[in-house]
């Protein structure tokens, strides 16, 4: 890249940082006073669209009761809910890594700070609303959570913001459907919202400097980038619904997780949502033959 186009790139980064701390001034909520949390949660209401429930379809769906389905649904969002605080905190440390004595009045470093602020305020959004449906805690497995302590110690530039862009592109297109469901939630509704809105602006951000950092990036550095971000990918998509929500649901948990694993109903959900980041991740090289199979395996291609 000759010096004429990096100085144009930096320009281009610059002002989508600008615009994004303006949207954040202008469009930003707080969920305390957005959200009603005294009124009591209608028993009729889904915690997700139905049609996002890893049973749905399956022989076992169709045998459970109506009133199975509304709790094992609360128990699923709560579940999603909870892996997205987990990866919260990781990005967060990630972002603060990653901007460390960065100068304070760029645009750049200013955003950066404010998605964490936002970030915090997720957080407590989501752990008041697990609190609302009496969902108990939902933790990864052990080694994913030993993985992910690795992966925000060790990553850095493009492959930070890769793994925080795959992990707010899954939720996001998951909760533009649940906003919109009128059987769902008003808490869960309202929640999904706010996380839009905001996250739009999170996306951008991570795109942005995936970009700037992925400019004429060392082949090998691009390699170790597209398969630790594959990684990251595979194991948020596998932690979003722990086992133990089928047994909370009043389900038979072996049984649920076998059919759960095997929804072709899920997976083409699962892939459908990721259309837009494959296509992203193919135009920045970061689709590679070690790290199409770990897609592959969490139905995201």
């Amino acid at each position: 890249m000759t010096l004429a186009h990096e100085f144009r790139a930096q320009v281009d980064a610059d002002d989508t940082f600008r615009r994004l701390l303006s949207s954040s001034e202008q469009l930003s909520y707080d969920p305390n006073s957005e959200i009603d949390w005294e009124t009591p949660l209608d028993p009729t209401h889904y915690g997700l669209n139905p049609e996002w429930s890893t049973l749905y379809g399956t022989p076992l769906w169709s045998e459970m009761s109506e009133e199975q389905r509304i709790t094992l649904t609360r128990h699923e969002v709560g579940s999603i809910m909870m892996t997205g605080i987990w990866f919260e905190m990781i990005l967060q440390q990630m972002i603060l890594r990653d901007q460390y004595v960065k100068d304070p009045a760029q645009a750049e470093f200013r955003f950066a700070l404010t998605e964490i602020a936002d970030e915090c305020r997720h957080s407590l959004m989501f752990a008041r609303a697990c609190s609302a449906m009496g969902v108990p805690q939902y933790k990864p497995h052990r080694i994913n959570i030993e993985l992910a302590r690795f992966l925000k110690t060790t990553a850095f530039g493009e492959t930070s913001y890769g793994a925080i862009l795959v992990a707010e592109e899954m939720l996001d297109v998951m909760q533009r459907d649940w906003m919109r469901g009128d059987n769902v939630l008003e808490i869960v509704r309202g929640t999904s919202r706010i996380h839009v809105v905001e996250e739009a602006r999170h996306m951008a951000f991570a795109r942005a400097e995936m970009r700037d950092r992925l400019a004429d990036l060392w082949a090998p550095r691009r390699q170790l980038a597209a398969k630790v971000i594959s990684i990251a990918a595979y194991v948020i998509a596998t932690s979003m619904v722990r086992g133990d929500v089928y047994a909370n649901a009043g389900l038979d948990k072996d049984r649920a997780m076998r059919e759960a694993k095997e929804n072709q109903h899920h997976h083409n959900l699962m892939r459908l949502s990721s259309i837009h980041l494959m296509d992203f991740l193919s135009e920045c090289r970061l689709l590679t033959k070690a790290s199409v199979p770990w897609y592959r395996a969490a139905h995201m291609l």
